[in-house]
């Protein structure tokens, strides 16, 4: 049994309610953690977190939108994978996937169900020693397959940038978008998703600079299971 810090994405929602408080969790069996290990690193001021609206077009197995503190445990477990991912830490990411759906891999903003990728929890774990090379998609733009290793994928469409820093959060609503079509919630409609996104920081860059990781979950029970990951940019 360890005891972990809530992540400052989560504790910008609940702070008047929940800070301070440190949630257990129990990581010898199947189920995963429930938010993040505590470490003494020093944090920007968290960003605010966008619930979704009433009239937000959530998926049609969804109810009204739930209140912060039912939104918790989601936030807590998107926190969590975010911070995974960071440090690069696949054996506690894998404990997140989905023991049997997976984790689905999407490379642009459109969820595409015929050639997106989709690996197991194990996979997950092993995948600094996974040497293959996958075809994940097609390049925006210039049309080449993007052929690369996990591990050159991780870098250049998952974490491309320090997703815990971003300046933007939405429940179940996309924060930035492009030319793309977002069809995240037709793709998932049984999954809720966190969305971390960078907007355009730089007048310069006109708009070119945004990116986003979408972080896709699956209930099951008190537990959310991470089922996709899409990574969104400025495309073409």
């Amino acid at each position: 049994m360890k005891r972990f810090l809530i992540f400052p994405c989560v504790l910008s929602l609940v702070i008047g309610l929940l800070a301070g408080i440190l949630l257990p969790i129990d990581l010898s069996g199947s189920k995963p953690p429930a938010s993040l290990s505590s470490n003494n690193a020093a944090f920007t001021p968290p960003p605010a977190v966008s619930q979704p609206a009433a009239s937000s077009a959530l998926s049609s197995q969804e109810k009204e939108p739930l209140d912060p503190t039912d939104n918790f445990p989601l936030l807590g477990s998107a926190c969590a994978v975010n911070r995974c991912m960071q440090q690069q830490d696949w054996t506690m990411l894998a404990a997140y996937v989905h023991p049997q759906r997976g984790v689905t891999f999407t490379p642009y903003s459109t969820v595409a169900p015929g050639s997106d990728l989709t690996f197991t929890a194990d996979q997950i774990k092993n995948l600094a020693q996974d040497q293959r090379v996958y075809t994940w998609g097609f390049e925006d733009g210039r049309g080449n397959p993007i052929q690369m290793t996990m591990l050159q994928y991780f870098a250049r469409y998952v974490y491309d940038r320090d997703y815990t820093q971003v300046s933007q959060i939405g429940v179940d609503r996309i924060m930035t978008g492009g030319n793309a079509l977002e069809n995240l919630t037709e793709e998932y409609p049984d999954c809720r998703f966190v969305d971390f996104s960078f907007p355009s920081a730089d007048p310069v860059n006109d708009g070119l600079d945004w990116s986003s990781l979408k972080l896709v979950f699956q209930a099951d029970g008190e537990h959310w299971y991470l089922v996709g990951v899409v990574h969104g940019e400025w495309t073409i």
